[in-house]
């Protein structure tokens, strides 16, 4: 019997091997040997994966393994300590993000509608890129790290809103003020049982688990937390990844978490490549051909003022410019959250295809320049010190 999945695995994981090892012939960051892997193999290019929904599909269990490790470095106290930045930074990178994008395309003669999802999509970061980047590098407990973190759980939060209002901004807003009700009761329901599983129940039954010393039911049994807490989330409304990130916080108030991390890892970069190809997936080859100046020219205008309202909210903050100038350009690009985000306003006549797909392309060059944005925001935050800038 023949398995379609497996072919296409095999093709990704070929297709991965060749191109990672030429990005690291020529010191490119691995994550955009991922982003030119799907562009490769995906259906805007050599067409070789035919199984796309599927490959999705394993994307998003390497969101939620991304997101879960990422929560088990943190902890449901140090995250308290931050949540100053998630409100104050996520609210103002989210408002004025909006604000600006909204405007800038209202004046280009796009509806007001229109204009205000467009703000949406802007809006949003991509949590999966920017937080294994930062990762990788050991910087998420640093300053930039941390308020990078805390605009990224703002945005995941906010998509859920945004989703609401989609349907007013086409005009076919109903019930959602009733919608908004039950979804707040249903995460500070998820949010109660995150805290009293992090204090009472995951610890116990870490316990029991370690003591039978079995390697295999220890790491079956962080999955089955992780990905039912993921699932609580998501069908009480919020995102996946939120909830996974939530279910990394319950583990790491135990005293399992570092064999936790340890076991999870190798499962989560294999799970996560498929998040990255399945990115690079998206970018339209033909429109790039076609208008390249324009798709440049929009992806570099997106790259800007994305990072100047990010640095915004830092400063506000009150962090000093050197962690402002780092955390505009870590979060300078658009969300994988935008992509579906931008599948309802298609739904609802908002966004048009025309539309839609210079969106993907510039979206995806934006993901593509993340890794050498980050890579370079310390020199850059250097040379902005330099500058003669008012005290």
């Amino acid at each position: 019997m023949e398995i379609e999945i497996l072919h296409e695995i095999v093709i990704i994981f070929a297709l991965a091997v060749a191109v990672a090892f030429a990005c690291y012939r020529f010191k490119i960051p691995a994550v955009v040997g991922f982003l030119l892997t799907g562009t490769l193999a995906g259906p805007h290019g050599l067409g070789l994966i035919g199984a796309v929904h599927e490959v999705e599909m394993l994307a998003e269990i390497g969101v939620v393994l991304l997101l879960f490790t990422i929560g088990m470095e943190f902890s449901i106290g140090s995250l308290m300590a931050i949540k100053k930045l998630v409100l104050v930074g996520g609210a103002v990178q989210g408002g004025v993000t909006t604000a600006v994008c909204a405007g800038i395309t209202y004046l280009m003669g796009f509806p007001v509608n229109t204009a205000v999802f467009i703000g949406f999509l802007m809006a949003l970061s991509s949590t999966a890129i920017v937080l294994k980047l930062l990762q990788e590098r050991a910087e998420i407990e640093s300053p930039h790290g941390r308020a990078v973190l805390a605009v990224l759980i703002f945005q995941d939060i906010a998509v859920v809103p945004m989703m609401l209002v989609v349907p007013f901004l086409a005009g076919t807003g109903g019930e959602a003020g009733a919608s908004l009700l039950i979804l707040l009761a249903k995460a500070a329901g998820v949010i109660l049982l995150v805290i009293a599983s992090a204090r009472w129940i995951v610890p116990q039954l870490l316990y029991q688990v370690a003591r039978t010393r079995f390697r295999e039911v220890f790491l079956l049994s962080i999955i089955v937390i992780c990905l039912a807490v993921a699932w609580l989330t998501a069908e009480a409304g919020l995102s996946l990844a939120l909830g996974a990130f939530m279910a990394g916080l319950i583990i790491s108030e135990s005293e399992y978490s570092h064999q936790a991390i340890g076991n999870i890892m190798p499962l989560r970069d294999v799970f996560t490549s498929f998040f990255f190809v399945s990115i690079g997936m998206l970018l339209n080859v033909d429109l790039l051909i076609q208008k390249p100046l324009v798709v440049l020219a929009i992806t570099i205008g997106i790259v800007i003022i994305k990072a100047l309202v990010a640095g915004l909210a830092a400063l506000v903050l009150g962090f000093p410019v050197r962690t402002t100038v780092m955390v505009g350009l870590a979060l300078a690009q658009v969300g994988e959250f935008s992509f579906i985000l931008a599948l309802t306003g298609i739904e609802y006549n908002l966004l048009p295809e025309a539309i839609y797909q210079m969106f993907l392309a510039c979206s995806v060059l934006t993901m593509a320049l993340s890794p050498f944005m980050i890579a370079f925001s310390a020199r850059m935050a250097d040379l902005a010190l330099r500058l003669p800038l008012p005290e």
